[in-house]
């Protein structure tokens, strides 16, 4: 019979940056569950990949003097040894800049302009480049990008929109039939209340103002929009819209998307209304998981307070993070990263209750038995309930995995561990083995551990990977049938004869204070070493891309004075100043509230930009730019003119 599928991905990651313990907490979220269903006997397909295109990508390379796919190759390398690092089982890892991806993605845009689903007009609209998303001016927070707090620009360009409007009905029908569609329901929620209902709007799905992207092929001086483009991933990995199209036909639709709650919207309203209009299945779940929050905020690399996973691995083992990272966090809500809770983690479960019961149970066999149980063995009368609690476990287990709650699963095992641990010290086994009329007892109590360890080093076999692998080992496991899942569904699968072959200690116990020292030492080097890499490329690129005097004249700078000034309503960081240049007043908007109040900015003469393209900040009209320097402290100070000079004077 054949096995019954399962499609998981995970996000495509945009490849900007070196990617931080964030990215790699969802994939190895997704990663557990993979693992866990080929355990269960399921075709399982896992996917991930990145998303390569866009103006940003085109901009950094230019900065770095690569072409953009020499630069995103080097990053993708990078991506592929970190999931390596961390023993993530990837069966397909897609970049959107594979010909087999182009020519779906082509076929897909092609496609829903001859149904009508797709019309060319002209945009204009705020748009954040780092995200490569367009924003309303209501969902601008103080007239920045809602998502990464960066300055917004205002684009207008001929561009072809996809009718979203026209699938709001039907999204919201089919979240209402589909209760599970959007995972936890508070994204549900949130989907239907904050964007739903108010109302869609067509969708901007092209653009025409840089070149890095794929090409409308019916009309070149477009590419495709990189949402509809890194959305499309998920079915031209499986080969849509190709000659071979058997995988597409096996595997769809996704069983579940994981994604980052911030990009649910994404995910759960304009990619579900793309498959409508090419007449496609839904996936069956979307789960948008929570953030790693560090010092109150979300993990980013912009704010500076990013943990590189490759220095928590080498210094713990990937079992110890991948474990922390499942456990710590309830799936789906936000969770607290700190090196405090990380090392305490590995103390408290991995050392002193796990790794604690498996050098005592092997030691034991050893001691007592010279490695070997004997057949003759006895049941005691702790035994029924230790079954039990096995039996309880599994079940519990299994119901938390299907629905992705790994924090849960993982506290039902640990529940189960230190159960073990404390069978010991009721059976006394240092009393029992002074008696030899005592050895059968003995010796099934040392069995009961043995097969309980057994089945927990399956249980923790999809989240932890290498860690049941030395399990095994110290108990002589090799019949591979004894490692399966189908094995633990009954107590008692291990052979009575147990072996045993002592090995090193698989959790040491660390040193919490020099832990710290030395952690906090070692990602400073790596946050320092990232810092300096940037900094040297920012100065190569500066020294690369100089400019000439006929680049700096098209800049329009005049001396303006400034008669009046006040904050910009519910703006923390707004300051609206009218601002006399020579015969003319203008208006300008200044992200400066921070450091000016408006009394101080009354009065002084500044340097304006004046040939700037006008544009809204919170709804208020800015007529172009007062220049101000800023620090690496975050200090800033507007450039005034000192000197008596009549405002409207040019500056050269």
């Amino acid at each position: 019979m054949a096995k019954e599928k399962f499609y998981i991905t995970t996000p495509i990651y945009y490849p900007s940056d070196k990617l931080h313990i964030g990215h790699s907490y969802c994939t190895v979220a997704t990663d557990t569950m993979a693992r866990y269903k080929r355990m269960r006997g399921f075709d399982v397909k896992f996917l991930t990949g990145t998303d390569e295109h866009g103006q940003k990508i085109e901009r950094i390379a230019k900065e770095k003097g690569v072409s953009p796919k020499e630069y995103v190759d080097g990053i993708v390398k990078w991506v592929k040894e970190l999931w390596k690092l961390l023993d993530i089982s990837y069966d397909y890892y897609i970049r959107t800049t594979d010909e087999k991806h182009i020519n779906a993605v082509q076929k897909i845009f092609k496609k829903l302009y001859e149904n009508g689903d797709i019309y060319k007009s002209s945009y204009e609209g705020l748009y954040c480049t780092p995200c490569e998303t367009f924003y309303t001016e209501r969902q601008l927070v103080d007239g920045k990008c809602p998502d990464c707090g960066r300055e917004v620009e205002t684009l207008k360009e001929e561009s072809y929109f996809f009718k979203l409007s026209k699938y709001q009905d039907r999204i919201i029908k089919h979240i209402e039939e589909h209760p599970d569609f959007i995972q936890p329901a508070t994204r549900k929620n949130e989907m239907i209340n904050n964007f739903l209902k108010p109302g869609l709007e067509d969708l901007c799905i092209s653009r025409t103002s840089f070149k890095w992207g794929i090409p409308v092929d019916f009309d070149p001086g477009h590419i495709v929009y990189v949402w509809v483009d890194a959305l499309s991933n998920y079915i031209s990995a499986l080969g849509y819209g190709s000659s071979d199209d058997s995988d597409f036909k096996r595997y769809w639709p996704a069983d579940i998307h994981v994604v980052g709650k911030e990009i649910v919207r994404f995910h759960t309203i304009i990619w579900p209304a793309m498959l409508m209009a090419l007449d496609l299945p839904l996936p069956k779940k979307v789960f948008g998981h929570g953030w790693l929050i560090i010092g109150g905020g979300k993990m980013s690399k912009s704010k500076g307070n990013v943990v590189d996973p490759k220095v928590l691995v080498d210094k713990y083992g990937v079992d110890s993070i991948r474990y922390f990272l499942l456990r710590e966090i309830a799936f789906g809500q936000d969770g607290n990263f700190t090196n405090e809770a990380l090392i305490n983690r590995i103390n408290s479960d991995l050392a002193n209750d796990l790794g604690n019961l498996l050098s005592r149970t092997v030691g034991m066999i050893d001691k007592y038995f010279k490695g070997i149980l004997p057949s003759e063995q006895k049941s005691n009368s702790f035994d029924s309930e230790i079954i039990n609690t096995v039996q309880n476990t599994v079940k519990k287990v299994e119901e938390y995995m299907e629905k992705m709650l790994f924090s849960d699963a993982f506290s039902e095992i640990w529940v189960l561990v230190r159960r073990c641990n404390k069978y010991i010290d009721e059976t006394t086994p240092w009393i029992l083995a002074k008696d030899e009329n005592k050895k059968s007892e003995l010796a099934g109590i040392m069995y009961t551990l043995a097969e309980t360890l057994r089945i927990i080093a399956v249980l923790i076999s999809p989240g932890m990977p290498n860690t049941p692998k030395e399990i095994y080992k110290q108990l002589c496991i090799e019949d591979e049938y004894l490692k399966t899942w189908d094995s633990i569904e009954k107590f008692g699968n291990l052979p009575k004869e147990v072996k045993i072959q002592k090995g090193n200690v698989v959790f040491p116990r660390l040193d919490l204070e020099k832990e710290l020292e030395e952690l906090e030492t070692a990602m400073a080097k790596a946050q320092s070493e990232s810092v300096a890499n940037k900094k040297d490329s920012k100065e190569n690129s500066q020294k690369e891309e100089l400019i000439t005097i006929d680049d700096f004249s098209k800049i329009k700078l005049k001396v303006g004075k400034i008669i009046k000034c006040e904050k910009v309503e519910k703006s923390d960081k707004l300051l609206k100043s009218q601002i006399k240049i020579g015969d003319e007043v203008r208006q300008i908007v200044s992200g400066i509230a921070a450091h000016y109040s408006p009394e101080e900015m009354v009065g002084k003469k500044v340097v304006v930009v004046t040939n700037l393209k006008p544009v809204k900040l919170r709804g208020v009209l800015s007529e172009g730019m007062i220049l101000a320097a800023s620090d690496d402290e975050g200090n800033l100070k507007a450039v005034t003119i000192d000197g008596d000079i009549k405002d409207g004077s040019e500056v050269k």
